[in-house]
């Protein structure tokens, strides 16, 4: 194998070492290895992307599943208690009566709380902006001219 191969890029195939070879052929090679980079980089970024979404999938179907969990237990906790009220004398009709407007008020309050933290005022950055506008008005009164 002789010098001049060894130089050879495998992008463009010319031979010559880069001495000899055209500015527009160096530029060409360097935009060819630029963007055999880029290709690399978008592929792994794909694959990592798509690890993390198998994961997170999973995830959501153990969350899912846990959930199924705890509507069947909730099920079994309101009989029970719907079983003990009955034992402690109370007509079964009316033990399921209460036990159900019991769980109707608790869902209506954490209805409400949830609905009340997701209120868009509460979500806005406040924070944030409070800084934004003492930035800016810093800025302004770095800016101004100190003869005015």
């Amino acid at each position: 194998m002789t010098g001049s191969t060894q130089n050879a890029s495998p992008l463009s195939g010319a031979s010559a070492p880069p001495e000899s070879r055209s500015t527009a052929e160096l530029i060409q090679q360097a935009f060819g290895h630029i963007n055999n980079l880029v290709r690399g980089e978008i592929a792994l970024a794909r694959a990592e992307t798509e690890e993390s979404i198998r994961h997170a999938a999973v995830g959501v179907g153990m969350l899912a599943g846990a959930l199924v969990m705890v509507l069947v237990a909730l099920n079994v906790l309101a009989a029970a208690i719907v079983a003990g009220l009955a034992e402690a004398g109370m007509p079964p009709g009316w033990a399921a009566l209460a036990v159900g407007v019991l769980f109707l008020v608790a869902a209506a309050i954490m209805a409400r709380s949830g609905k009340a933290a997701l209120d868009p005022a509460r979500l806005a950055p406040s924070r944030t902006a409070r800084n934004l506008k003492r930035d800016v008005e810093a800025v302004k009164e770095a800016t101004n001219d100190p003869d005015k």
